[in-house]
């Protein structure tokens, strides 16, 4: 019996030696694969690399004179030969101001730092830089030419050759561009210095009168080819007050439409009253820093105050919670006796949210929370 164990150990021992020679030869023809491809790769990089430092030469050259010539833009007068230039149109008529005891006197210290640009264009549209979609542009392209050298095992030329097509035509556009720009620094000096003169001097009256300025002028400035690139060659430009306008403007707009939002609602008096509160806590908060700001530039800031627009949109809130109340009322009247303790509940507690939120109610709706009061102590008993 030992010598049959022995025999039988022997045999599986053979078959595991012959296993794994076999599983040996096989790791050693798949390492030499392996260093072939080591070798293929590091060729293909080193021509990839060689490549690359070609094109960004290339593309620095083109860089770099598109922005020499851009550096030396200088406003000049326009040919003779030039056909007249077209005056804009004038700036809407603004009430005339005197004496006012609400402006401030003139300010000797240096100027605080201009607003952020996020509060320039709250609630408005605008166009920014987003460099997210650079980079994710710039991933899908790595990836996409990765996955077609994986498919033809082709070189290093393939993905340069389909590459910088896309690069020199954006030098095109840039050069176009610049040019553009470079074209109303020159030709249309006379037209933004007009515009200068009526933004420093403009004073207003009413914060309408503001938005009717603003639109005038960004009715002016969108005949441009890029406001900011050609504004910024011109230093006397009062980009602070500008901004300041256009802030007053978007502001009061948004509030004014919402006020309206308000005042129109049909349906669940709940979604306006969130959007109320919201763009009033948030004027609120900011309330002081605004003020200062439009005072400085002569832009009227009184609405911002409980006594003017943030006033009227407190009372007009109220409307929301007469319109709640009675539909609450309702509801108790026709199920006095499944949920009244839930319904009146909430009754209460937008009653409650809107005092808050009002600073109190007027006859009107006193009268509702009244009712509303009698009819959920009625169904109690």
């Amino acid at each position: 019996m030992p010598q049959e164990e022995d025999e039988s150990l022997i045999i599986y021992l053979k078959k595991e030696l012959e296993s794994s020679l076999i599983r040996n030869d096989s790791l050693e023809k798949e390492n030499r694969e392996l260093r072939q491809e080591i070798i293929r790769l590091k060729a293909q990089i080193t021509s990839l690399k060689a490549h690359d430092n070609e094109r960004k030469s290339l593309l620095w050259k083109k860089l770099q004179n598109s922005n020499d010539s851009s550096q030396q833009i200088r406003p000049s007068e326009p040919p003779d030969n030039n056909p007249k230039l077209q005056l804009p149109n004038p700036p809407p008529k603004l009430t005339p101001i005197f004496n006012q005891n609400k402006l401030p006197p003139p300010i000797s210290a240096a100027p605080p730092p201009p607003p952020p640009p996020s509060k320039m264009f709250m609630g408005s549209k605008s166009v920014r830089r987003v460099p997210e979609v650079v980079e994710f542009y710039r991933l899908l392209t790595r990836k996409n030419v990765s996955s077609e050298n994986n498919k033809n095992h082709s070189t290093a030329a393939t993905p340069v050759t389909a590459f910088s097509p896309n690069m020199i035509g954006e030098i095109e556009n840039r050069s176009t561009h610049l040019s553009a720009i470079k074209s109303d620094v020159e030709k249309r000096k006379e037209f933004i210095n007009y515009l200068i003169k009526e933004v420093e001097s403009a004073a207003f009256k009413g914060i309408s009168e503001v938005e009717t300025f603003v639109q005038w002028l960004d009715n002016e400035l969108s005949s441009l080819v890029d406001e900011r690139a050609v504004l910024k060659h011109f230093t006397q430009w009062p980009e602070r007050k500008a901004d300041a306008l256009r802030e007053a403007a978007c502001n009061y707009r948004d509030l004014r439409n919402l006020d309206v939002e308000v005042s129109l609602f049909e349906d669940n008096p709940k979604e306006p009253l969130n959007k109320l509160e919201r763009s009033v806590n948030n004027t609120e908060r900011t309330r002081e820093s605004i003020m200062k700001k439009y005072r400085e530039f002569q832009i009227p800031w009184e609405w911002l105050l409980d006594t003017g627009l943030i006033g009227q949109m407190k009372l007009s809130s109220l409307r929301l919670a007469k319109a709640y109340m009675k539909r609450i009322i309702k509801e108790l009247q026709a199920n006095e006796c499944s949920g009244s303790d839930n319904l009146l509940l909430q009754g209460a507690r937008f009653a409650y949210r809107l005092h808050q939120f009002a600073g109190g109610f007027d006859s009107e709706t006193m009268h509702a929370f009244q009712e509303l009061k009698k009819v959920g102590m009625a169904s109690h008993k």
